[in-house]
């Protein structure tokens, strides 16, 4: 739908944003921004606000957070605050962003805006790729939690895993079909449910704090042997802590878990063409981020370590850590413990599979809106519920593809090594969002009565300098090397044609005017 008209404007657009502005822009109404917009602005603020929360709780605190705090002790505490402080200005330049022209669909369009419409192509088609492999292995994990949920009650699921992806996948797009305000609502719920346990969590061990709880030696499910009983204080933390007591090599690696803990964070800036208010709402969501880093991470951290000592946690034979909050919840006299867990597990699952087919949906839309051929130009249709509804479709459709996958041994292999390599690519996603930024702020677009980002000149680069490191630390592991090497080969093959084809066409166009 972008013709020769449209390629000109980025060429304009793209020189123009080369050099500092010379002046700002002034703030326009969000209703003038809007005349394009088809979507409606049906997320209310607890919406969004709850979005956010979800985005930045996934199932790595449930039961992946034995494995940090196994790595590098207490001291996993200082990474979740130091990562999630750099998370903090990557959202802080998107919605520095968002708020300038919420009219957007997606952040990817300042990239496309600021660093030209090669790199644009780039960022949007790999951030979709990126939620389909990741939707993907998130339907595989709804299963796998199902099947385990209803394994402590005895009751065997294995042979139906296909048909409950199936069934997840129909009910969650279906409530991305209705309307935005359906979507809205559940992720609303999910993250409740996911906020509850996790306050009950804090509450039970102020409580055991309270009245020197002890527990003796316990078997606990899903974690080998038996687990060492203890009594529950601070002194579990404190006694002999070290910033790095299993060498500085399992500590820096411990980033990259942490960083990958926190992804899907970015999730917020897709949601801003269809927020009711969303220069009131946006700014509110973002700023509470640190608040919830230090409530649901570092406070279920700190609770979990004072209950259980962090030598206790150890890696099993297959490999797998137990959940620290099935131990816990174990240790606290609930015997149904590890179901309770599972049953939110699930929930984190299918709220992130939920997000995922929301965010897809739009950026397939937004990719058929820039799009030239005739075939994609019918993604970029919006229903008379005001979503758009095939490209929904077509992005569940290609995520109904997982258990057809997994299902055949030679090709599984292949897909963790994919799923794994998008986790990797995302990086460059970042990295080219903190660089849009960057020259938003030296364009004549900057809003300097917006939602201001302070220092940028520095702390973009701060944000660079930490994505790039972590990718630097993915080639130290044998588990993650793979997936380093596929990113790089996709940075070089598929960026490097995006940048080529619109430079050729760029040329051409120009001599066509010319002429």
């Amino acid at each position: 739908m972008c013709g020769s008209r449209g390629r000109v404007v980025n060429i304009m657009t793209s020189e123009n944003t080369n050099s500092a502005g010379s002046s700002a822009a002034h703030i326009k109404s969000v209703e003038s921004l809007d005349q394009s917009n088809e979507m409606e602005r049906g997320l209310k603020n607890r919406h969004v606000q709850f979005i956010a929360i979800g985005g930045t709780i996934g199932t790595g605190l449930f039961l992946g957070s034995g494995k940090s705090i196994a790595l590098t002790g207490p001291s996993i505490i200082f990474v979740y605050i130091g990562v999630g402080l750099i998370m903090f200005l990557l959202m802080r330049a998107i919605g520095e962003m968002m708020y300038s022209d919420p009219s957007q669909h997606t952040f990817i369009n300042f990239i496309t805006r600021y660093l030209g419409r090669g790199w644009g192509k780039f960022a949007g088609w790999t951030y979709w790729i990126v939620l389909i492999l990741t939707g993907m292995t998130e339907i595989t994990a709804v299963s796998t939690y199902f099947v385990t949920f209803f394994g402590t009650f005895g009751i065997d699921l294995n042979s139906w895993k296909w048909l409950i992806e199936l069934c997840f996948l129909v009910a969650l797009t279906g409530i991305n079909l209705i309307a935005v305000k359906v979507f809205g609502e559940a992720e609303f719920w999910f993250s409740m449910i996911k906020i509850t346990l996790i306050v009950g969590l804090i509450v039970t061990a102020i409580v055991m704090l309270i009245i020197g709880f002890s527990y003796p030696a316990t078997h606990i499910e899903g974690v080998d042997g038996t687990v060492s009983g203890a009594t529950v204080s601070l002194t579990n933390i404190t006694d002999g802590f070290q910033l790095a007591p299993n060498g500085w090599m399992n500590f820096f690696m411990s980033f990259q878990m942490v960083f990958f803990a926190y992804q899907l964070i970015e999730f917020v800036g897709v949601t801003v063409s269809e927020t009711q208010n969303p220069r009131e709402v946006l700014p509110k969501a973002v700023n509470e981020l640190i608040m919830r880093i230090l409530i649901f991470y570092v406070g279920a951290l700190i609770a979990i370590m004072a209950i259980v000592p962090w030598r206790n946690f150890h890696e099993n034979s297959d490999g797998s850590f137990g959940s620290p909050f099935i131990m816990v919840f174990k240790y606290a006299g609930l015997d149904w413990a590890a179901a309770l867990v599972f049953f939110v597990v699930i929930t984190a699952a299918a709220s992130a599979l939920n997000s995922l087919i929301y965010s897809a949906g739009r950026h397939l839309y937004q990719l058929a809106s820039d799009s030239e051929s005739p075939a994609m130009a019918r993604l970029a249709e919006v229903s008379d519920h005001k979503v758009p509804a095939k490209a929904i479709v077509a992005s569940g459709c290609m995520i109904l593809f997982s258990p057809i996958i997994n299902a055949i041994p030679g090709i599984s292999g292949a897909f963790v090594l994919f799923a794994s390599a998008a986790s990797a690519v995302v990086i460059f996603i970042y990295v080219l969002t903190m660089l849009a930024h960057h020259r938003y702020r030296q364009s004549s677009d900057f809003l300097p009565d917006g939602f201001v980002m302070p220092a940028w000149q520095v702390f973009d680069w701060i944000a660079i300098t930490f994505f790039v490191l972590v990718y630097v630390t993915l080639f130290l592991s044998t588990d993650t090397i793979g997936s380093a090497i596929a990113g790089l080969i996709w940075l070089v093959a598929f960026g490097g044609y995006c940048l080529l084809h619109e430079r050729f066409q760029n040329r051409d166009l120009k001599e066509a005017l010319q002429q």
